[in-house]
């Protein structure tokens, strides 16, 4: 879900994540004589969590295989994924620095796998009622001189709550850009920061806040997004000074260059893996709110959607 962006010179500080990975090579397959085993990335978000659910049900059910979820954050799991100790990212949220880092045409330590068909979206959010009682500030003019609202009773200048703060975020940089007198609050975790919200909107008070799609909480609350100058290439890229929003994601999956070589079915299943924002937001929620663990999020979401999952299984599996 978002890994902060990013810039150019962090790309150069994980120059020498390459050379080890190129040093180290493919993980070695042990303990695979009997069920084959299958790393996936699991990144810190309900969404993700969903993605891997559903994918890790239906390697285990359908194929045999074992399946390791590695938690880590974005970063941390791209540099898995390029020294071979993990074969999967499913959720990408862009990091193009990343990919042109680790994927370098002459000697690619991972490959693009192919979208996830969900359809990503970042930006800042308000409840309805408090667009209603001050028209106008869903748009970045409006917002302005308005942003002691979100002060709370201690006064100072106005918050957003954002989540994890290793989420992708160009934030700080739009809130100089405009000269927002705001100041960024991370809640640590989304489910804290989903926690926030929902006691914000139960008593109809003011919060402002970083969020995201695909994203289950959208079908229980009447949320609004914040308009600001549409995203241009290259607008963001100075960190510090970001004259526009977030750019659309086409979220997509990331394979280790050896497991497109060596993954057989798994890797076919995942590649032919795509499904849409609601199949998503229909697992998450029973994650998040209704308290199903993921397995059981995943088989119940298996058995009401036969004719999507289908289709991913390899010929002949």
């Amino acid at each position: 879900m978002p890994l902060y962006r990013s810039a150019p010179a962090r790309a150069a500080a994980l120059a020498s994540a390459v050379l080890l990975a190129t040093a180290c090579g493919p993980a070695e397959e042990e303990g695979r004589a009997g069920a084959p085993e299958v790393r996936i990335a699991l990144n810190g978000w309900v969404g993700y969590q969903a993605d891997a659910a559903v994918v890790s049900y239906l390697l285990e059910e359908e194929l045999g295989y074992q399946v390791e979820l590695v938690e880590a954050d974005e970063e941390a799991s791209w540099r898995s994924l390029a020294d071979g100790s993990v074969d999967v990212i499913l959720e990408n949220w862009g990091h193009e620095d990343l990919m042109e880092l680790y994927g370098d045409s002459e000697r690619p330590l991972v490959v693009d796998g192919g979208p996830t068909g969900n359809d990503g979206r970042i930006g800042w959010y308000l409840p309805e009622y408090l667009v209603e009682e001050h028209p106008g500030i869903d748009t970045v003019d409006g917002l302005l001189g308005k942003e002691d609202l979100f002060a709370g009773d201690g006064g100072g200048p106005g918050r957003l709550l954002a989540a994890d703060p290793s989420f992708v975020t160009q934030d700080q940089g739009m809130i100089n850009h405009f000269g927002l007198d705001l100041e960024i609050e991370h809640a640590g975790t989304e489910e804290k920061q989903i926690e926030r919200v929902r006691e914000a909107y139960e008593k109809e008070e003011p919060v402002l806040f970083y969020f995201y799609e695909p994203q289950w909480l959208f079908e229980d609350l009447d949320l609004v997004k914040v308009e600001f100058p549409e995203y241009m290439e290259l607008c963001e890229i100075d960190p510090e000074d970001v004259g526009c929003d977030y750019p659309d994601y086409e979220l997509n999956k990331v394979f280790s260059t050896a497991f497109t070589e060596t993954g057989g079915p798994a890797h076919e299943l995942i590649e032919n893996w795509t499904w849409t924002n609601e199949d998503q937001n229909k697992v998450a929620r029973m994650i998040a709110e209704e308290g199903k663990e993921p397995e059981q999020a995943a088989r119940a979401w298996a058995e009401e959607n036969p004719d999507v999952w289908r289709k991913w299984i390899p010929e002949g599996a």
